[in-house]
């Protein structure tokens, strides 16, 4: 069956393929529904309840607060579109890996994977998870407090069990992302009908001289801009899973219009909701937004809102451990990790090393588990990933003019997106400089130590000791290389 699914991508498009033999490898299980899913089920996660707090203490007020909500919406929307022209040209999974492979080659591509393997991806999924278990221990601890142990031992066990459910079947965590993203559509519901209620019935004195005495600097707008984007990160998410989406050119870019303005559309209405309950310092001084106004709105019913809040948080927890495992498993394919990260499970079909790999990643994130510093650092490594990603596209519009392109966007869009990141990267350090950027910076570089060691030059040494380590788990995981056919 693989034979003839390669010899029908050769015959029907022209864009990079995997040109691997006959392998044990991921099954096309994503459809549409599914995929629509993914990236609002990943979107809306912890963010809307953390950062509405954050973005409205660098704006001061709440005529730029909603603007900054709504451009951050436009700005993910924009750069999801990038992401579909590259997706449905350089179909493989991965994200920005394969594409920074083929615009600038390997040392980017495997920076990215480094500092994704290392940061982005398990700094996010460990800042879901303490959100998560933050909003259910606050329901066990009312009026203090919970005992931080309590919470990160909690937020531990979450990163394990969702690791465990997205090893076990690629069908089984479809299925639960696609439960808990229903579960978060009703609380996001129930936040905007009832603020939409509010705000019919007069409720409308904090909208009131909403831009007056506002002196926000480049510095504030573009930390603003860090938290609200850090809401609505999961936008490229899809493209994690290029090569199990059924009929990537058509379900990519659908789900990509369709699902990101919806969340843009929701995270606007909430942030207007909590705007007819809480004058912007009650908001400010909120603990949980989103439980501070259930318990005005919704009393005595107001036990649904962190309910449904963990059920959110727990759907964006296994959509990104879905996609990220893909990320470790394409880049150990490629050579770029332990080689054992991308084999598959023979019995079940997933990238079982590189997502248990990812969980261990996360589960060391909680220990220092700070969630302001965390945004900050995922973001600042994220968008320059992302600028850098944006950038190939337009390089390989010159280069690569002879790849098929399926989504073709206008060259303006690119353009602009790259112009955005390089002012997010640049103005937190020009406006107020700190220590972390260039620890972040001096990490991603220390990347090419690895690249040199075990990638380029394969020195001996460095192969020995990675060698027995990946027979071991191949035999104690039951999995199998993709090079090599299972029997």
């Amino acid at each position: 069956m693989e034979e003839t699914n390669l010899r029908r991508r050769r015959e029907d498009e022209k864009s990079i393929q995997s040109n691997e033999p006959k392998t044990t490898s991921l099954q096309k299980e994503v459809g549409l529904i599914s995929g629509i899913c993914i990236i609002v089920g990943t979107i809306i996660g912890s963010g809307i309840f953390i950062s509405p707090k954050s973005v409205l203490a660098n704006t001061e007020s709440v005529g730029p607060c909603l603007i900054i909500w709504a451009a951050c919406g436009i700005l993910a929307t924009l750069g999801a579109l990038c992401f579909a022209e590259l997706g449905t040209m350089i179909t493989k999974s991965g994200g920005e890996y394969p594409y920074l492979m083929e615009a600038f080659g390997p040392i980017p591509a495997y920076l990215f994977s480094w500092t994704s393997l290392m940061v982005m991806k398990p700094s996010s999924f460990a800042i879901i998870c303490l959100s998560f278990s933050e909003y259910v221990c606050a329901a066990f601890y009312s009026g203090c407090n919970p005992p931080k142990v309590v919470v990160k031992l909690l937020a531990a066990a979450a990163i394990m069990l969702i690791t465990t459910v997205n090893a076990l079947s690629v069908r089984l965590g479809s299925y639960v992302q696609n439960f808990f993203t229903a579960a978060k559509l009703v609380i996001v519901a129930i936040i905007i009908i009832s603020g939409l209620v509010l705000l019919a019935q007069g409720n409308t004195k904090n909208f009131q001289n909403s831009f007056e005495g506002v002196q926000t600097s480049v510095g504030a707008i573009s930390l603003a801009f860090y938290n609200g984007l850090w809401a609505y990160d999961g936008w490229n998410q899809l493209n994690y899973i290029t090569e199990e989406l059924r009929n990537p050119y058509r379900n990519l870019p659908m789900a990509i219009v369709i699902g990101i303005p919806l969340v843009t559309v929701c995270y606007i209405l909430m942030n207007v909701s909590y705007f007819t309950v809480m004058t912007p310092t009650e908001l400010l001084q909120s603990q949980a937004v989103a439980v501070t106004f259930g318990d005005r709105v919704l009393y005595p019913a107001s036990w649904v809102v962190p309910l449904f809040v963990a059920f959110s948080t727990i759907g964006a927890a296994n959509g990104t451990c879905f996609t990220a495992g893909r990320l470790i498993y394409v880049a150990g394919r490629e050579g770029h990790m332990l080689k054992v990260l991308s084999y598959v499970s023979v019995k079940r079909l997933t990238p079982a090393p590189a997502l248990i790999f990812y969980g261990i990643i996360a589960i060391i994130y909680i220990i220092p588990g700070d969630i302001n510093s965390l945004v900050n650092y995922f973001s600042f490594a994220a968008w320059l990933f992302y600028g850098m990603t944006i950038l190939g596209l337009v390089v390989m519009r010159f280069t690569r003019k002879d790849l098929e392109r399926p989504i073709k966007v206008p060259i303006v869009i690119p353009i602009l997106v790259i112009l955005i990141s390089v002012f997010l990267v640049l103005a937190p350090i020009i406006s107020k400089p700190a220590w972390e950027y260039l620890y972040c910076v001096l990490f991603i570089l220390s990347g090419l130590i690895f690249y040199f060691l075990f990638v380029h030059y394969k020195f001996g040494w460095a192969q020995r000791i990675s060698r027995p380590v990946t027979k071991h788990l191949q035999l104690l995981m039951e999995v199998v290389p993709p090079e090599k056919d299972p029997e």
